[in-house]
């Protein structure tokens, strides 16, 4: 398609589907996989409207069970289809908006950075464990287990590799992608947690804090005032 075709069909595409995309998420503060939706919906302009629900509380299950039987955030509704969980959603998005590139262009570039996300969504739980995220809070020298270090050291590892390869030290592939959305709330996470990086990859972190999409969310997240007790109470080592 000729770019002169693409944002008129672009915008009858949005039109299209505009009056009833919904995103359900937890608090901004402390919810990563909502980020993820969040700021890949946020970053490449597809409108919707949030509904926010708060985490750690009685009936939170419950809310969350209106939009989605898991029980868990990210639900995103989209006229009449439900989708959830965030790697699913963000699949949703790219097929649905395919002329935004959510994903890079270049087939191996794309086939290395649902490797990347994959390997995110199912790994580094350590890192999870005891890191949670808090953006709101200053834990640093908290959390550095040698299961959190050895997977901080895996995702260097994932962001030096595809800086080289694919970001001309931009972003993770060049243009920003699921991808860097993927790894939003870990680099919000290092900073929580005063993770000390090698100049290139602190360089890059600092980009992806100064997105329009991941400064938004962090704002936000820091003007909440809602405690999440597992997140706030659990003492870290």
């Amino acid at each position: 398609m000729q770019d002169t075709e693409i944002l008129p069909a672009l915008a009858e595409l949005m039109d299209e589907r505009r009056s009833r995309m919904v995103l359900v998420i937890g608090n901004k503060n402390y919810s990563s996989w909502s980020m993820r939706a969040w700021v890949t919906m946020k970053a490449f302009g597809i409108p919707f409207e949030e509904i926010r629900i708060h985490l750690d509380q009685p009936d939170t299950t419950a809310k969350i069970s209106e939009y989605s039987a898991a029980g868990k955030v990210p639900v995103l509704i989209a006229n009449d289809i439900t989708v959830w969980d965030s790697m699913a959603i963000c699949e949703f998005l790219a097929e649905q908006f395919s002329l935004l590139n959510l994903w890079p262009e270049d087939t191996a570039a794309r086939a290395f950075a649902r490797s990347i996300c994959a390997e995110m969504h199912a790994g580094f739980s350590s890192l999870r464990f005891d890191m949670p995220m808090n953006i709101r809070a200053d834990l640093h020298g908290k959390g550095h287990t040698l299961g959190a270090q050895a997977d901080i050291g895996r995702i260097c590892e994932i962001w030096e590799d595809c800086l080289a390869r694919f970001g001309a030290h931009e972003f993770l592939f060049g243009a920003f992608s699921i991808a860097d959305a993927y790894f939003a709330p870990i680099v919000t996470r290092f900073k929580t947690y005063g993770v000390s990086l090698a100049p290139a990859l602190a360089a890059y972190a600092d980009r992806v804090c100064a997105h329009p999409a991941v400064a938004q969310w962090i704002r936000e997240a820091k003007a909440e005032t809602e405690s999440a007790p597992w997140h706030d109470a659990r003492p870290l080592k």
